[in-house]
């Protein structure tokens, strides 16, 4: 015999029937059908986190504060980390700031600030700056692209 679509079925005891609770004891779960005794948890089920009608845990803890979804997160650097690691006239990117240890996280976006100053000439590609930093960059002949 060939096997073909037709002739497929299941292995014996590959498929389970589903157990029909509350139909007598000879059925196995009768009765009480494995809800144990009275009560609203036999009669319906309750809802996650209700107490029996005292005031639940998450309406008696005082409420603080909001988590804002729409927050923009960026890993600060300053004009002092490009001074000590780039030579004048390099191009600074986010690769080569993750390269040299300057930034901790490769796909945070990232912020320059004005701390420090500067001495050379660069080209910086950053997500965010101050505009304190965009000046001092500037005032020695580099440039600032936004990515």
């Amino acid at each position: 015999m060939s096997i073909r679509l037709e002739n497929l079925s299941y292995t014996p005891g590959a498929r389970k029937e589903k157990h029909r609770k509350g139909r007598g004891h000879a059925a196995g779960k009768g009765k009480q059908a494995g809800r144990g005794q009275s009560g609203q948890k036999k009669r319906s089920t309750v809802r996650l986190g209700f107490e029996g009608g005292q005031n639940p845990w998450f309406r008696r803890v005082p409420k603080r504060g909001f988590r804002n979804f729409n927050k923009k997160e960026y890993e600060i650097f300053n004009l002092s980390d490009l001074e000590s690691r780039y030579q004048y006239g390099d191009t600074v990117s986010l690769e080569s700031l993750y390269l040299k240890k300057v930034l901790k996280k490769r796909n945070l976006k990232a912020k320059l600030l004005a701390k420090g100053d500067l001495t050379k000439k660069l080209t910086v590609t950053t997500n965010a700056f101050s505009i304190a930093a965009q000046k001092k960059i500037e005032e020695k002949g580099g440039k600032i692209e936004v990515r």
